[in-house]
């Protein structure tokens, strides 16, 4: 099973619908403003404004007004605490809602426990390969001097891949868990009196 990092290649392991739909709206025309908002949504860990319009492939100024109105909305949180403000989404509304996507997404509990298993065995095997636990003791494995150039790339590719899929394994493991209680509702909750 080879995998990729969204940041070079279009496709991931194990990739949600809802991801695989977002890359082919980032390829076709949106706005600067909508990518912004799209990558600040999918952002894992907390990023720079400028960072952010980078991948937007916006200015800055625009971006930072659109993370703004983001922040003012409670959809994201700022961190002035650095030498640089970071902006990052709530990532437990956002486990929760990619958890009811993958509720609602038509797969049934069965298949959601084989991709679970898919993604875990694709760890142990990196372990295996590489004889290491974790993604970055994988990272320390680049001061080895044997290593081509080639080779350091694949596993520092890999070793964001790892982090990517032990976040996933969270997501799709509280989805199977929580199955019963994320089924969508058809009718409104009644109050108790």
């Amino acid at each position: 099973m080879t995998s990729t990092y969204i940041k070079t290649k279009p496709e991931r392991c194990c990739m949600t619908e809802d991801e695989s739909n977002s890359e082919g709206l980032r390829e076709r025309q949106t706005t600067g403003e909508d990518r912004v908002r799209m990558i600040a949504r999918q952002l894992s860990e907390p990023q720079t404004a400028n960072w952010i319009a980078s991948e937007a492939g916006w200015s800055h100024e625009p971006t930072k007004r659109v993370l703004e109105r983001l922040v003012d909305d409670s959809i994201l949180h700022r961190d002035d605490s650095g030498t640089h403000t970071t902006y990052y989404p709530d990532y437990r509304r956002q486990a929760m809602q990619e958890a009811m996507r993958l509720r609602d997404s038509g797969h049934t509990v069965e298949e959601l426990t084989d991709r679970l298993a898919d993604m875990k065995t694709q760890i142990r095997d990196w372990e295996d390969e590489f004889g290491v636990e974790s993604p970055n003791q994988l990272r320390g494995t680049l001061a080895d001097e044997s290593l081509d150039g080639d080779e350091e790339d694949r596993r520092r590719e890999i070793a964001r891949e790892w982090e990517h899929l032990q976040r996933r394994i969270q997501i799709v493991g509280f989805a199977i868990r929580e199955w019963d209680f994320l089924a969508p509702t058809t009718e409104p909750a009644e109050a108790s009196s």
